[in-house]
């Protein structure tokens, strides 16, 4: 597959944050991983979160937990970090009783934030924010054992595993597969999730092809959405067919400036190079774990 490492360098040196072109430089072999952390220290706060636009549809300085996702993110990719231990110790005291993180907290001023940011109900659990900075999480704690016992991720599973359970209809489109990540990454862990994956898989496509509802059109969630790691329990819900031909798009997808571009909507211009420069990193990150770039 034809992917050009050069130019996709080149369009983070034009257009990148400074923390995608950090993590570029790493997963490329060449970065320093303190370089990685102190760039996503940039937008941490006092209290062990993140904000400061760390996700960049939510442009508020308050920690959020797409914030906490994204961080995590950042830490599983460079290794072991005593700041990993931090978010997992905000993200228990914003959890609510149920073990739950909610889709987003209060938000002072809305500027730059899409509205589904600042419209969110602090006070309801939700599966999707739950299950995407807990399936990052387990992959962050992978290394530490003691983490993986953390009571904010554990508290969170146990959240997770209950509503997955009782799910009756596929959900929305994107929080069926942070779902499915999440139980792919806990399993390793936690061998109760496999059957709840084999549970889930009733609701994706065999194509992989989910429809965002409401969402910016064309928008989808798409094969390596799901199971973008091979020999992963996730990649068994589809055929090594439709796989490679996700990675053959995924690597088509590369634009003339080098970069790549995402589906859906940007609620600010910062925010629209800012998910250019991150699924750049992405598609960088999993074209080389696939052996594919």
């Amino acid at each position: 597959m034809a992917v050009d490492l050069n130019a996709a360098a080149s369009f983070l040196a034009t257009h990148g944050r400074v923390l995608d072109r950090r993590r570029f430089e790493f997963l490329a072999g060449g970065g320093d991983r303190d370089a990685v952390l102190a760039a996503v220290d940039g937008y941490r706060n006092a209290d062990g979160g993140y904000g400061w636009g760390l996700e960049p549809d939510l442009r508020a300085p308050e920690s959020q937990p797409g914030g906490a996702l994204h961080a995590l993110e950042v830490f599983a990719e460079v290794g072991p970090t005593p700041r990993t231990r931090e978010v997992f110790d905000w993200l228990g005291r914003v959890s609510l009783p149920d073990g739950g993180v909610p889709f987003a907290l209060p938000v002072r001023d809305p500027a730059g934030c899409a509205t589904f940011w600042v419209s969110a109900d602090p006070a309801m659990s939700s599966l999707q924010s739950t299950a995407f900075v807990a399936g990052v999480g387990y992959r962050a704690a992978a290394a530490d054992p003691e983490l993986v016992e953390h009571p904010w991720l554990v508290n969170a599973t146990r959240y997770c595993f209950d509503v997955i359970g009782k799910l009756d209809e596929a959900p929305f489109a994107i929080a069926l597969a942070f779902a499915v990540g999440f139980l792919d990454a806990a399993s390793d862990a936690k061998p109760e999730a496999l059957p709840l994956l084999d549970r889930l898989a009733e609701f994706v496509p065999a194509d992989g092809l989910a429809p965002v509802v409401g969402g910016s059109e064309g928008e989808t969630m798409r094969p390596l959405d799901f199971a973008a790691l091979p020999g992963r329990p996730a990649r068994r819900l589809f055929s090594a067919e439709v796989i490679e031909a996700d990675l053959r798009r995924l690597a088509d997808g590369q634009d003339e400036d080098g970069g790549w571009r995402v589906d859906f909507g940007s609620f600010s211009p910062a925010a629209e190079l800012e998910w250019r420069g991150y699924a750049t990193v992405d598609a960088v990150r999993t074209l080389l774990a696939n052996d594919a770039a």
